[in-house]
Parts: structure tokens; C-alpha cells; sequence
């Protein structure tokens, strides 16, 4: 299945989800995570950087850090 940003964010700022993908070196991770206001610590910009539309960052929840996967790499997502 075909995966959009605009699909992923809009799902992730509404609760947490469990997304499977194929790391760059050929890894596959299962990484639960959200994009959830009332979950995600605000950061302030300190300046401005171009958005790259390929890859998403997300708020790993087990880790409780940042992270990020590029959305051609994903091969499942499960929404809680």
C-alpha cells in the first residue's frame, strides 16, 4: 500500500501508530509513534529549514525522542 504525508500526518496528530518500515541499511524496524500535541514536547525553530517531503519525523513513544523513517520505505501502518 501506497502511504501519503499528508495521510500520515493528519492520522499521527490524532493519536499514536505502529509503523513498519525497511531502514536504510536494509533493517526493518517497528517503531511506535505519534505526532500527538498533548504527546509531542514543544521545540522552539531556530530558524528555518527546508521540509524534505520524502522522509517524516515523528515522536518515537518508546524512546521518547525524535525520529524518522522515509515514507517509500514503509511497509505497514497500524492505527491505534
Amino acid at each position: 500500500m501506497k502511504y501519503t504525508r499528508k495521510e500520515l500526518v493528519h492520522h499521527l496528530h490524532s493519536g499514536p501508530a505502529t509503523v513498519t518500515f525497511t531502514k536504510k541499511d536494509g533493517e526493518k524496524r517497528v517503531m511506535h509513534c505519534t505526532l500527538e500535541p498533548s504527546v509531542v514536547p514543544v521545540v522552539e525553530s531556530t530558524g528555518t529549514r527546508k521540509v524534505n517531503d520524502e522522509v517524516l519525523a515523528v515522536w518515537d513513544t518508546d524512546k521518547a525522542a525524535w525520529r524518522s523513517f522515509r515514507i517509500d520505505s514503509i511497509e505497514s501502518v497500524e492505527y491505534a
